[in-house]
């Protein structure tokens, strides 16, 4: 099947006449094609975007949060075949795809409808005047979105987005195209004006970086890998758009004497490996205090072996493909690399499937020990299914190899002694830390990270605060 582009609320075919290829992770078997979009494609997105943007900006935050509503409801009608397309499209298990992508795509427009019908006007009164603070839409904006989480992180965009009175051109992932086009089909059925929100397919270099460096768009939000954030970040910076980046994250996994080892087994194995490790906050570094590090390892290793791997559409399948082959063999060089830094393959090497899966992109999840903390597979994000696991013996140990990498994006700590516990996470550079859970998720907190991880902080008040402009109205009384 051919995706198209969504512009002015129209679904059209690309400028170009050129299209991309959609693979399953799984079979490596074509999908679909997409428009390679190139300037021009951008450039009717962005002014379609512009045209709508004086008339909905001019509606009152409750009619926008009701336009939430019904996305969300149509969206909720939708929820096995969200489910069911994104499971093709990126490789991961339909009962993950289920649990969390479709859950979280119909939750995050109905959790910003609720926020944004409550937002009032701050006043702070002085004694000889009145300052009434009101929030403005900021423009057009620019959405750009990954391939591990597409209607996921797509959603905790879109509705903030346009729920404050901006509109805006999105631009997904080429790779996982499918929940994007059926994110504006839901939109073209519930009659959202037109131009409000456009999407644009494509690679970063023909779609992404025209939409990002164009002058009419006034707020950029990126999430994907750190490297190209470095290029967002310089294209945005030189015409001063908002620019919020969600980034990479190397993140460590802290685990005490004290914890509670079987409950503790199972939740880092679970931060290590969800959806594949291909998820940013994943807890890819193991710290383990000496006196249970070898009873850990054993546990940890005999669960890790007891996930099914395999059929993505298998109900009782734990883990996926990779997203794809060219993933596959920067995981597969790291893992080489890991052998040649003196590491130990505790588990590892292919899952035996069927002749079905043969051009997909497979690989077991690997457990590597005796690797130097300051090593390159310790300390550079590898996205994958991929855990190393250090010693430690004392808290400051502990917190000083969670911090030695360039990347700050989260982290998790598990102890029975919880103030030790909030003494250790308030000593860790990053952006959020989890205490005898991960990804435990209140959509009302901020979400983001430090140093390379990423720049700014979305998620609740700080997503309405990122798209929209403060402005402060300053009566003087008589």
């Amino acid at each position: 099947m051919n995706i198209l582009n969504y512009i002015s609320g129209k679904f059209t075919e690309p400028d170009s006449g050129e299209w991309l290829e959609d693979l399953s992770p799984a079979t490596g078997e074509l999908i679909a094609l997409i428009p390679k979009s190139n300037q021009n494609d951008v450039n009717k997105a962005v002014h379609a975007a512009k045209e709508a943007l004086p008339q909905w900006s001019s509606l009152t935050n409750l009619e926008r949060a009701n336009w939430l509503d019904k996305i969300a409801d149509k969206l909720e009608s939708k929820y096995e075949e969200i489910a069911t397309l994104e499971s093709k499209d990126t490789g991961k298990p339909i009962s993950l795809a289920r649990e969390v992508d479709a859950y979280r795509s119909v939750k995050n427009f109905r959790f910003f409808a609720e926020m944004i019908r409550d937002l009032n006007n701050e006043i702070f009164e002085m004694g000889d005047a009145t300052n009434k603070v009101i929030y403005k839409p900021v423009g057009v904006g620019a959405l750009i979105t990954p391939w591990n989480l597409p209607l996921y992180l797509l959603s905790w965009k879109v509705a903030p987005a346009i729920g404050m009175g901006n509109t805006v051109v999105c631009k997904p992932s080429e790779m996982t195209p499918l929940t994007a086009d059926l994110l504006m089909k839901t939109i073209d059925e519930i009659g959202l004006p037109k131009g409000v929100v456009n999407l644009v397919h494509g690679d970063g270099i023909g779609a992404g970086s025209p939409l990002v460096s164009h002058q009419d768009i006034s707020l950029v939000s990126f999430t994907g890998g750190t490297s190209t954030g470095s290029l967002v970040a310089k294209s945005a910076a030189s015409s001063f758009k908002k620019l919020s980046l969600e980034l990479g994250g190397k993140n460590a996994s802290i685990i005490f004497n004290d914890c509670n080892l079987e409950r503790t087994v199972k939740g880092v194995v679970r931060s290590g490996f969800l959806n594949q490790g291909q998820v940013c906050l994943c807890g890819s570094r193991i710290l383990v205090q000496n006196d249970i590090y070898e009873e850990f390892i054993d546990k940890f290793v005999l669960e890790v072996e007891s996930m099914k791997i395999g059929d993505p559409s298998d109900e009782n399948t734990i883990l996926g493909a990779l997203i794809s082959p060219e993933h596959l063999s920067k995981v597969e060089e790291y893992i080489e690399i890991a052998k040649s830094e003196g590491g130990t393959i505790l588990t590892g090497g292919y899952p035996d499937l069927s002749e079905e899966y043969k051009n997909g992109n497979w690989i077991s999840p690997t457990v590597i020990a005796d690797l130097d903390v300051k090593s390159r597979c310790s300390t550079e994000e590898i996205f994958g299914p991929v855990v190393t696991i250090h010693k430690f013996n004392t808290e400051k140990e502990a917190v000083d190899i969670a911090n030695n990498t360039r990347y700050g994006l989260a982290g998790s700590i598990w102890t029975s002694d919880l103030e030790k516990g909030n003494r250790v996470a308030e000593e860790i550079h990053t952006g959020m830390v989890w205490i005898n859970t991960w990804l435990h998720r209140d959509l009302r907190v901020p979400f983001g990270g430090v140093k390379d991880s990423g720049v700014g902080r979305e998620g609740g008040r700080w997503s309405l605060g990122f798209f929209s402009e403060a402005m402060n109205i300053c009566t003087k009384h008589d």
